[in-house]
């Protein structure tokens, strides 16, 4: 059975503070969970993150069978040839994204409605949540 991996990226202000956020589970179990905050980008930039690091992440645990699931349309439809890369900015991440998808003995991807990608967008939130708190003085002026 392959393992699910759940992606999401997201960006306040588009550009803007952004995260991403990572679920890897084996049917109900949760494997891995990643929150990281990955500096001022756009939204479809942080997608295509947290894509990449869930494919990292899989390979890293010896997985080589995967299902992902994203709510970011664009992604998935570029990923699985429906779309071409037409933003040049995407296209590296789309090129490094494909080679990881190489890597898998069975790999899929799907849209996700965002009602069942909750918890990787908390993650991705949570990224940014967490590097605003850090960056911010214990005693504003």
């Amino acid at each position: 059975m392959p393992v699910q991996i759940f992606t999401d990226g997201a960006a306040r202000g588009n550009p803007g503070p952004a995260g991403i956020g990572v679920v890897i589970r084996n049917d109900a179990k949760v494997l891995s969970q990643v929150s990281d905050f990955i500096g001022k980008t756009t939204n479809n930039v942080a997608e295509y993150m947290a894509f990449i690091r869930g494919l990292e992440e899989a390979l890293d645990m010896g997985e080589r069978n995967i299902e992902v699931f994203s709510d970011s349309e664009l992604l998935v439809k570029q990923i699985n040839g429906e779309y071409k890369v037409k933003n040049q900015g995407l296209a590296p991440l789309f090129h490094h994204a494909k080679s990881l998808t190489r890597k898998f003995k069975h790999c899929r991807v799907y849209h996700t409605a965002r009602e069942e990608n909750k918890l990787a967008d908390k993650l991705a939130n949570k990224g940014i949540d967490d590097h605003t708190t850090k960056e911010s003085p214990l005693f504003p002026a």
